[in-house]
C-alpha cells in the first residue's frame, strides 16, 4: 500500500482517488478551494443555479466504467438526461439548426432540410472520418499515454493514414468536400471549443463530434456540480480522505524520488506518491522545480473562457437546452484567439445555456443562462489580455449582452441580475491565465506532446484537461484511469 497524495479536488483528482482507493492505496486529497470539483463550478443566489464551467458532457460509459469498477453504479448515484436536441446553431442569415442527439440519421435529415441539398451527406462524411479516427487512436490516444512511435505505427496501417488525416490541418479536411461555409461552422466550433484553431489542428479531431453524435450529449439534474460531488463520495466510500481549504505550494523530493507536499500553512504531508490534478504549466513553474517539463507544458496555451450569469424574469419560448450562435465569419474570432490580439473579439460565438431543469430556477416564470464566450488568457503577454483593467469585465459583459440582442435573444429588458466571470475568475481553479484546457492541438504530431500522466520525476502523475489524452470532462476523467493503471494495484 502506497501512501498517495493527490493535489487537486477537480474530476480528475477525485476521479484517481476513488480509484486508487478501491486499489488499496492510502489515498489524501488536498484541495485549496473550499469546495470541491475545480472548473466543474456552480454559483447559486436567490434561488437561481449556475454551473459556471461544462454544461453538460458525453461519454457517460466513462463515468459508468468508473462507478462500476469501484461500487454501487452511476445510475445509483445521479440522474442523467438526455439532451435534445443535442445543440441548437443559429447563423446570423436566420438559419437554425436543431441537431439531434445520438441520431446520426437524423442530423443527415436535418442538415439537408436546413442548409440545402448535400449537406447531410457531408456532414455524415465528415463523422464517418471521425470514427476512423475514433477506431485508430482510441486505445493509443484516450485510454494510454501515446508515443510519436504509436503514430508512426498507425501510419504505416492500410487505412490509418486516411483516418489521421497526416498533413491535414481541419480547415484543409473540410475544403476537399463542397461544403456550405455554416456547415464548416458547425464542425469547427468542436475543434475551438478544444481550445484549438480549426486553421492548424489536425482532421484527426473529426473525433470529437463523431463521439458527441454517436454517444450523445448529457444533463446531470441539478447542474453539473452533482457529478463532481458523487465523484467525491465514492471516493471517501473507498477510503479516501478529502481536504478543502488545504493549499499545496510545493511538492517535496528526497533521494530523486518524491516525497510529500508541503501546504501553504507549513504542514508537511508525507507521500510515496503524488498525483498533481493542477495545470501542468503551473506544477512545474511553481509546485516543483523542472523547468524541462516546464518549457514543454507552456506551448501554445488554449483560450480561456468569458461568462455571463443571467437571471431572468420570464422564459423564453422555443430555447434550446443548448444554443451556439455564430457570428457571419468566424475566421476574425479565430485570428484574435490564437494571435497576438491584446482585446477580446468584438463580434465572437456565443453559447447560451438554459436547461428546462426545475432544480436550476427559483420558480416556473425564471430562468437562468449561462453565457459562455471564447476568450483570450489574462496575462500581460501578446496574444493575452489583462482582464482586471478597469471596467473592462463590465464593457465586454455589455458588448455581449448587445450581441445577443443582434443575433435575436434581446433579454436586457428581462434581466434581473448578472454576474460576470473573466478569465482572471477563472486563473485560480483552471490554470495559467485562466485556461482550464491545456496546450492547444496544432499539428499531428501535438497529440503526442501534451505533458505526460508519467513524470520524469518518479512517484509523481499528472491528471487533468492539462495531461493527455486532453481536456473536456470524459477525457479528464480517462486521464485518472490511465493513472491509476500506471500506479497500479497496493
Amino acid at each position: 500500500m502506497a501512501q498517495v497524495v493527490i493535489v487537486g479536488a477537480g474530476l480528475g483528482g477525485l476521479a484517481a482517488a476513488a480509484r486508487l482507493a478501491d486499489f488499496g492505496h492510502d489515498v489524501t486529497v488536498l484541495e485549496r478551494a473550499p469546495t470541491v470539483g475545480g472548473s466543474v463550478g456552480t454559483f447559486v443566489r436567490d434561488g437561481f443555479r449556475f454551473d459556471t464551467g461544462p454544461t453538460s458532457f458525453t461519454l457517460p460509459a466513462v463515468f459508468r466504467d468508473l462507478f462500476r469498477a469501484t461500487g454501487r453504479p452511476l445510475d445509483r448515484m445521479i440522474d442523467l438526461a438526455p439532451v435534445e436536441p443535442a445543440c441548437q446553431y443559429r447563423f446570423v442569415d436566420g438559419v437554425e439548426v436543431d441537431l439531434p442527439n445520438t441520431s446520426r440519421a437524423g442530423a443527415m435529415k436535418v442538415l439537408e432540410g436546413a442548409l440545402g441539398a448535400g449537406a447531410g451527406h457531408t456532414w455524415e462524411n465528415w463523422l464517418r472520418h471521425g470514427e476512423r479516427n475514433w477506431r485508430a487512436v482510441r486505445g493509443a490516444v484516450t485510454e494510454s499515454p501515446p508515443t510519436p512511435r504509436d503514430l508512426l505505427r498507425f501510419a504505416t496501417r492500410p487505412g490509418d493514414v486516411h483516418a489521421l488525416g497526416l498533413g491535414r490541418s481541419m480547415r484543409s479536411f473540410v475544403a476537399r468536400s463542397p461544403a456550405d461555409v455554416r456547415l464548416r461552422m458547425l464542425l469547427e466550433r468542436f475543434v475551438a471549443d478544444a481550445g484549438s484553431d480549426p486553421r492548424r489542428a489536425p482532421s484527426a479531431l473529426a473525433v470529437l463530434p463523431y463521439v458527441e453524435q454517436t454517444f450523445g450529449t448529457w444533463h446531470v439534474p441539478g447542474g453539473m456540480h452533482r457529478l463532481a460531488e458523487a465523484v467525491r463520495d465514492r471516493a471517501l466510500e473507498r477510503g479516501a480522505r478529502v481536504r478543502t481549504g488545504a493549499a499545496v505550494d510545493a511538492i517535496l523530493t528526497s533521494g530523486g524520488r518524491v516525497s510529500g507536499v508541503h501546504q501553504a500553512d507549513g504542514e508537511l504531508v508525507p507521500a510515496d506518491v503524488v498525483v498533481a490534478n493542477a495545470d501542468a504549466e503551473h506544477l512545474y513553474r511553481d509546485l516543483i522545480d523542472s523547468p524541462r517539463e516546464h518549457r514543454r507544458s507552456e506551448r501554445g496555451r488554449a483560450p480561456s473562457v468569458f461568462t455571463i450569469l443571467l437571471a431572468l424574469r420570464g422564459r423564453t419560448p422555443g430555447l434550446s437546452h443548448r444554443t451556439v450562435l455564430f457570428p457571419a465569419d468566424t475566421d476574425p474570432e479565430f485570428d484574435m484567439l490564437f494571435g497576438e490580439a491584446t482585446g477580446p473579439a468584438e463580434d465572437p460565438t456565443l453559447y447560451v445555456c438554459s436547461p428546462d431543469d426545475p432544480a436550476l430556477r427559483p420558480g416556473p416564470e425564471a430562468e437562468g443562462w449561462t453565457v459562455h464566450v471564447r476568450a483570450q488568457r489574462h496575462g500581460s503577454a501578446p496574444g493575452t489580455v489583462d482582464w482586471t483593467a478597469t471596467g473592462l469585465a463590465e464593457a465586454y459583459g455589455d458588448r455581449v449582452m448587445a450581441v445577443l440582442a443582434t443575433r435575436g435573444l434581446d433579454v436586457r429588458d428581462r434581466v434581473l441580475w448578472r454576474v460576470v466571470l473573466t478569465p482572471y475568475d477563472r486563473e485560480r481553479t483552471a490554470g495559467s491565465g485562466g485556461s482550464s484546457l491545456g496546450p492547444s492541438f496544432a499539428g499531428l504530431w501535438s497529440l503526442t506532446r501534451r505533458p505526460a500522466n508519467r513524470s520524469s520525476v518518479p512517484g509523481l502523475f499528472l491528471v487533468g484537461a492539462s495531461t493527455r489524452p486532453g481536456g473536456g470532462v470524459p477525457f479528464v476523467a480517462l486521464s485518472a484511469s490511465v493513472v491509476a493503471d500506471l500506479i497500479g494495484r497496493a
